[in-house]
């Protein structure tokens, strides 16, 4: 048998042998369900339909044999936050699909001012018996309150744990009425959010809102086995094991058997010890699982049955034959190849289209020649860690980062972080947990890193990845890391080395991030991106030359490393394959060769025949034909996608001259020009008045807003205006624009997008050429006017400003105010400096040592912050 395929066969024979029961609960058959259009798509959203939405066993590390699954169609709707409880819908949503998605067959955005609801009929199990009914969600993104028949079960905040309800005294005979009703601010609000944004852009993606997980019923006993906490040790050759129950104790004992033929009995809710001599031990390389059957029993009798599996395995920090720290797994020292892995899906966002393709994530990182992953700012469902147990994948399990530095969001971050280790503990992928990102919301390091190896010591925890990247880190090399395992440096393109510190192993956290642009295979082939940019044709070599340079670093003391990235995601586009996996930009096998130079073992990690599949990315340079195309193009050759294409190549080329005519054809030659591909184009091409698209956004804002968003689009718009009809006038260093003049023409024609713009140039207008009389007043009425979308940078720019060159009391006090309004989001260290500031100049000494002080303990290297902090200590003036 194939090694890995050893795990599959055992938890086939596991759930055969416990009576393994699906249900798909009933369908509605007069479903008008579609999947909505999406630019790019993978082979495997085809096989999504109503009637098979994921009906795998959502749970492999606790099957037990009674279950119903409640994917499928759901009513929705979306209200205002604080509405009452619809009385009518919007329609159907497919569960578990993010409410973003294409495969929810809705694909609209949540706004943090809204509510989801969703509604659907579910039957009452039979309960003889005295047995209970148990509602489970997989995860729901963020807070979920739970109705059956109108009656509030429960709530759960949190976007990435599963949760569970005994339903039970809610349910009538027959039919039931089973509500969610979920809030999301997105990253808008207190909650952990990952990468997920209102609009996106660059490294940040779109967001999931809602149900993104599956969601399903199980009948239980009375008194049932609520979940399991096992530990292995490999130097003792035993598992510990934990049966946790729910219901009565007394009379309970609980057995558990292990496919090596060993078992154990005791107590529940006790320590056990699993005999497990002569273990074989799960490694990448043969990542061997056994087969744990556990059941509970009341006075000899067996009342309930899990099947579950484990794996033998250890991981720690130690020091190889020349005293370097490393890393060992099964006390053998051994190099973490790895990849980030973001977890996004074209059609389904957070949610991958089948069991099967998110599966394929794992197999395709694996023949590739890689050994690890690691899952960034996201959790996944119960079976994308399965499929890395049976394949043999080290996972390094990111947190998902603080949402921003208010008390709140400290506890709820911390709340979540409990809930998530509780949650994938049993996992022996996962080998290391990684508690802050690049200095993202980073606090109390230390205290969390050592809370996080008290309550797991089983695994390595690497408490700040790409702590170069993080403005506020103390300059001190030995507290940076201060309590964690690894030392950890984030370097693009790369690759580098951290320093060495005693008891600690040297890691590259990130590094790569080359883009490969694949055409035709682009969520967004206006807005690609990339750390550094190579042709297909000199990705290879490229590549290969990183290698040997890791390969140098990791003989200094190198243990493991993370390439960004195993998939294109959206217009991020750097990975190893594009977002649709359909193409590989190196050849899988010249890859595997490439890795063996540092893993020896790579080129043994080839994928068995039909589980991997993508074509290899041309190397050919289209671009090449652009002269004789272009000809074409004046000859007559005018069909839209033939002028698309060239227009995209006009842009590589840098023949800025043929651009906006070929732009102009193209948007003149649309038929739909309402989706997402064709905005896209749209937006990028629109810069004035003048342009074709501006009419078509300006006249149609719902319309593309619901496209590409209503900032991006409000933005454009105004980015248009100014070009056609301010630029002109504020252009030159002796421009005097007819401010009454041009508010007379542009407001009436275009509404607040151009008074905003108006003001705006106003403002700026006033601040570069020095006239603090008329400024103050400028950027006091847009910001009273249109606060919203005034940034804060902008705001703490302009009261800086003030600050800098303004002594009138009543100007500092509307300074003061933007700077106030600057802080109410995000507390930057150089927003609190301004506050600070201009507190102190107007004569409010003690409250601007307090801000100054927190400015400074957010960035002590900063040495400006420090000197201001003494001034005012001093009463001193911080401004000339």
């Amino acid at each position: 048998m194939n090694k890995l395929n050893v795990a599959a066969a055992a938890i086939a024979l596991l759930c055969a042998s416990h009576g393994y029961i699906y249900a798909q609960a009933p369908i509605n058959s007069q479903s008008s369900w579609q999947m909505q259009p999406v630019s790019i798509q993978t082979r495997w959203a085809k096989d999504v339909n109503p009637q098979n939405v994921l009906p795998e066993y959502p749970r492999p590390q606790m099957v037990r044999n009674e279950w119903q699954n409640l994917n499928g169609l759901w009513q929705y709707a979306i209200t205002p936050k604080d509405a009452a409880k619809p009385t009518q819908f919007d329609g159907q949503i497919l569960v578990p699909f993010p409410l973003e998605s294409a495969l929810s067959g809705v694909k609209k955005a949540l706004q943090p001012t809204q509510r989801l609801w969703y509604k659907r009929t579910i039957t009452k199990p039979d309960i003889t018996g005295d047995k209970r009914v148990l509602l489970h969600f997989g995860a729901v993104d963020w807070q979920a309150t739970v109705y059956i028949n109108g009656k509030e079960i429960g709530g759960h905040t949190g976007g990435y744990q599963n949760f569970s309800f005994d339903i039970t005294n809610a349910l009538k005979d027959g039919n039931n009425e089973l509500e969610v009703s979920v809030f999301d601010p997105t990253d808008q609000g207190i909650n952990p959010h990952g990468k997920q944004v209102l609009n996106p852009q660059n490294i940040m993606y779109t967001a999931s809102s809602g149900i993104w997980q599956t969601v399903w019923m199980e009948t239980v006993p009375a008194a049932y086995i609520n979940n399991i906490r096992i530990t292995p040790d490999i130097d003792k050759g035993n598992l510990k094991l934990e049966v946790i129950t729910a219901g009565k104790e007394g009379d309970y004992s609980v057995e558990a058997t292990a496919s090596n033929g060993k078992k154990v009995k005791g107590k529940p809710n006790t320590q056990l010890l699993l005999p497990v001599p002569n273990a074989k031990l799960w490694s990448p390389d043969q990542p061997y699982l056994y087969n744990l059957n556990v059941k509970l029993l009341y006075k000899g009798k067996v009342v309930d049955t899990i099947g579950s599996y484990f794996g033998m395995r250890k991981i720690e920090v130690k020091k190889d034959e020349k005293g370097v720290g490393r890393l060992f797994l099964n006390n053998k020292y051994t190099y973490h190849l790895g990849v980030l892995d973001q977890g996004f899906w074209p059609e389904g966002l957070y949610t991958a289209p089948t069991d099967e393709a998110l599966k394929f994530d794992i197999m395709a990182i694996r023949n590739m020649g890689f050994n690890t992953i690691r899952k960034h700012i996201k959790l996944e469902p119960a079976r994308w860690y399965y499929h890395a147990d049976r394949a043999g994948m080290l996972v390094w399990q990111d947190m998902v980062t603080c949402a921003n530095n208010k008390p709140e969001a400290r506890n709820e971050f911390e709340k979540e972080n409990k809930e998530i280790i509780a949650q994938l503990y049993n996992y022996p992928s996962i080998v290391t947990w990684v508690l802050f990102n690049e200095g993202w919301e980073r606090y109390d390091q230390q205290r969390l890193t050592e809370w996080m190896k008290e309550t797991d010591p089983s695994r390595i925890v690497n408490g700040h990845t790409g702590e170069n990247y993080d403005r506020g880190a103390p300059s001190e090399p030995s507290q940076k890391w201060a309590s964690s395992d690894l030392t950890d440096i984030h370097d693009y393109p790369g690759p580098g080395i951290p320093p060495a510190l005693p008891g600690k192993a040297q890691v590259l956290g990130e590094w790569g991030g080359v883009r490969v642009a694949t055409l035709k295979h682009q969520w967004n082939d206006m807005e690609g991106w990339g750390y550094i940019t190579v042709p297909a044709g000199a990705f290879k070599a490229k590549y290969d030359s990183m290698v040997k340079s890791l390969k140098a670093l990791e003989e200094k003391g190198l243990s493991g490393s993370i390439y960004t990235e195993p998939f294109d995601v959206e217009t991020e586009e750097n990975g190893m394959m594009t977002y649709d996996r359909e193409v590989i930009k190196i050849a899988d096998e010249d890859l595997r060769k490439i890795h063996s130079q540092i893993l020896a073992q790579a080129e043994n990690y080839a994928a068995t025949p039909g589980v991997f599949h993508a074509k290899v990315a041309d190397t050919a340079n289209p671009d090449l034909q652009y002269a004789s195309l272009l000809q074409q193009f004046h000859n007559g050759k005018k069909d839209p996608e033939f002028v698309r294409d060239l227009t995209l190549m006009a842009i590589r080329v840098n023949d800025k001259k043929s651009i906006p005519e070929l732009s102009t054809a193209y948007i003149n030659s649309m038929s739909d020009p309402f989706t997402f591909r064709n905005m896209t184009f749209i937006q990028r091409f629109t810069r004035s008045t003048k342009d074709p698209g501006f009419d078509i956004m300006f006249k149609n804002q719902q319309k593309a807003g619901e496209l590409i968003g209503d900032n991006n689009v409000r933005d454009k718009i105004m980015s248009a205006i100014f070009n056609g009809e301010i630029k002109a006038s504020v252009t030159g260093a002796n421009a005097t624009p007819d401010w009454n003049e041009m508010e007379k023409k542009i407001v009436p024609q275009y509404g607040s997008p151009g008074e905003e713009i108006l003001l705006r140039s106003k403002a700026i207008h006033f601040i570069n050429n020095k006239d603090w009389h008329n400024f103050v007043p400028a950027a006091s009425s847009l910001i009273e006017k249109y606060r919203s979308g005034v940034s804060n940078d902008m705001l703490n720019n302009f009261a800086w400003a003030v600050f800098e060159n303004v002594s009138d009391t009543t100007a500092l006090k509307s300074a003061l105010l933007w700077s106030k309004y600057s802080l109410e989001e995000k507390q930057e260290p150089i927003m609190m400096d301004t506050y600070a500031n201009l507190l102190h100049k107007l004569g409010n000494q003690q409250e601007a040592i307090k801000w100054e002080q927190k400015a400074l303990d957010a960035q002590p290297q900063e040495g400006a912050f420090k000197e201001a902090l003494e001034k005012m200590k001093k009463g001193e003036k911080t401004w000339n």
